[in-house]
């Protein structure tokens, strides 16, 4: 006589326990997606709030602007764009900007891409020196090296030219350029270069075939963050630029005069001075976030 067993359920109590952890977990665990969002919704609104309030000044009139309390709701004006547009006071040094700012990322370009593959795949004496030594030109305040800067540039000729500017902006551009593109160059496998060396080809083919190609989201990212330096820097052109170099971060102040100052127009010019590196930024942004990420997960 055989005998069959019924499988016996889970006290209702154990399960009624099992069901309220899980709730309490998925609780706990929207609690924190929820203040995640809301820390990151305020991080946001405080980081865009003085852009904001530039924007909508730019689009407001003098009474709108000096009006106590501040209006949120008016009638927007392009008056301040068209007075910026119209005259020579902003074109001139945005168009010294563009020169001075691409003709940096062309010399960085040129010196510190062979730089960092020099430094990635030759070991010589001196070589962690001069890496540290690139490096360094960031760690100095450009404060503490400008008055020596302006010296040299007012014996050499170099003040108030174009030239001048890009090679001071070098001190911006170059370090972080030759230490990204180094890391990059370092994390490939030098099996690539020895394959194409194999098939009979030389090392700037490998190059210019392998690793340009497998380097370009650093490159991208490089790029992207030199231009917003050399961009907004302020201290170096301020000394070492004059009335016929002068750039947008010290071209907006002329709009500050003695006895007022002219809030619309100089709100519309800084608007305006933003458009290049949110262009720049959305063309590489691609490379930028691939860049950026490059490395982190590892298979």
């Amino acid at each position: 006589m055989s005998t069959t067993l019924e499988p016996t359920a889970p006290p209702q109590s154990t399960s009624s326990a099992h069901e309220n952890a899980s709730k309490r977990r998925r609780r706990k665990k929207s609690f924190k997606h929820g203040a995640v969002i809301a820390l990151l919704s305020a991080w946001t609104l405080f980081a865009l709030a003085p852009i904001v309030w530039i924007f909508m000044m730019s689009l407001k009139t003098p009474e709108d602007i000096i009006s106590n309390p501040p209006k949120f709701f008016f009638l927007p004006t392009l008056a301040n764009y068209a007075e910026v547009l119209s005259g020579p006071e902003f074109l001139s040094p945005f168009l010294n900007s563009l020169i001075v700012t691409i003709g940096a990322l062309v010399l960085t370009l040129f010196i510190g891409l062979p730089t960092a593959y020099a430094l990635a795949r030759f070991k010589f004496k001196g070589g962690e020196s001069i890496a540290f030594g690139i490096l360094s030109l960031r760690f100095a305040p450009e404060l503490l090296i400008i008055l020596p800067l302006y010296l040299i540039y007012q014996k050499s000729n170099l003040n108030d030219t174009y030239l001048g500017l890009i090679l001071a902006y070098q001190l911006v551009t170059l370090p972080m350029l030759v230490w990204m593109l180094r890391s990059f160059i370092e994390d490939l496998p030098r099996e690539l270069e020895e394959a194409v060396a194999v098939d009979g080809g030389t090392r700037w083919t490998a190059f210019r075939h392998v690793l340009l190609r497998l380097i370009a989201p650093g490159l991208g990212a490089s790029l992207m963050l030199s231009f917003i330096w050399a961009w907004n820097s302020y201290t170096l052109p301020l000394v070492l630029s004059g009335r016929d170099t002068q750039v947008i971060t010290t071209g907006i102040q002329q709009y500050i005069s003695f006895q007022s100052i002219d809030w619309g127009p100089m709100a519309a010019a800084t608007i305006i001075s933003l458009i290049p590196g949110i262009l720049f930024a959305l063309l590489s942004l691609r490379w930028v976030v691939d860049g950026l990420t490059a490395g982190t997960v590892k298979g």
